[in-house]
């Protein structure tokens, strides 16, 4: 039985990327390959990730959707070879037939943008295979995401849509252990969007009542607030690592227990730091 405090114990949990499409926006194509992401993989596990999330199907704004069949083809043998990688896996999926053969295959986890709203089979699958599931917070579809995104208070109303699926999910019979809460950075959100959460975690972390993912990892908001503040042209997906990794610090730092990266090794030393920074007693030491 997977539980997220086994992942999410006294130090905060960092979770390395596996895509496997020909489409992400930042590292879309180059791990198409099984071999090749499996040998990624099995590197980030080397730099220090304590979970991997392998996908299939690119969530990327205008990102169009990918069958069953053709997200298996992708994921499976990819998740057969790091099965015995030492750490938990995560399918990235929102289709419960993807994620029962994956489970099935060795992951643990379920990784759902849609929060279990694409596949009302999918808490279900969960439930019976002993997994633990992400819920994350999506305003619209990939395709439509960032079209015209509003709120009238985007941490409340963020805060209330993950309770809602978080009840969801025990009302199909999962516990507490394996739940795990998203308010899915970037997707159907303006960079002000985004900022207010991260400023206001500590409000979406006490509500929800789980542990809490941020996933800000090379993300647009940060390539438009950092051209905003230099005066200099959007730097590109894989120019924004240094700021993902300060955005990844702050998550951490109010109140986040996992964080969702491409760029591993900086972010676990990070957060390895600052875990030991937070014990610290400074009149102690002093």
């Amino acid at each position: 039985m997977f539980a997220w405090p086994t992942i999410c114990g006294d130090r905060p949990a960092v979770m390395g990327i596996v895509n496997v499409t020909p489409d992400s926006f930042s590292d879309g194509g180059r791990f198409l390959d099984a071999g090749a992401a499996i040998a990624h993989g099995v590197a980030l596990v080397g730099e220090g990730a304590d979970l991997l999330d392998v996908g299939g199907e690119s969530t990327r704004p205008g990102a169009a959707p990918v069958d069953a069949a053709e997200e298996l083809r992708r994921v499976l043998p990819v998740v057969a070879g790091l099965a015995g990688a030492g750490v938990p896996l995560s399918i990235d999926t929102a289709k419960a037939d993807v994620a029962a053969a994956v489970l099935g295959a060795g992951a643990s986890v379920v990784n759902d943008v849609t929060a279990g709203r694409a596949d009302p089979e999918m808490f279900g699958v969960v439930a019976d295979a002993g997994a633990g599931i992400v819920l994350m917070h999506m305003q619209g579809d990939p395709r439509t995401m960032q079209d015209d995104p509003r709120y009238d208070d985007v941490v409340d109303d963020v805060s209330a849509f993950l309770v809602a699926r978080l009840d969801a999910a025990r009302a199909a019979g999962l516990p507490d252990d394996a739940l795990c809460a998203d308010p899915g950075i970037g997707f159907g959100k303006h960079a002000n969007h985004n900022l207010a959460l991260l400023a206001r975690l500590p409000e979406l972390v006490a509500r929800v009542g789980v542990p809490v993912l941020v996933g800000t990892s090379r993300k647009a908001f940060l390539g438009s607030v950092l051209a905003s503040a230099t005066g200099a042209d959007v730097p590109p997906p894989a120019a924004r690592d240094d700021a993902t990794l300060a955005s990844a610090v702050w998550a951490l730092d109010h109140g986040a227990r996992v964080v969702r990266v491409h760029d591993v090794r900086p972010v676990v030393d990070a957060a390895r730091l600052l875990h030991v920074m937070q014990g610290i007693d400074a009149e102690a030491v002093a």
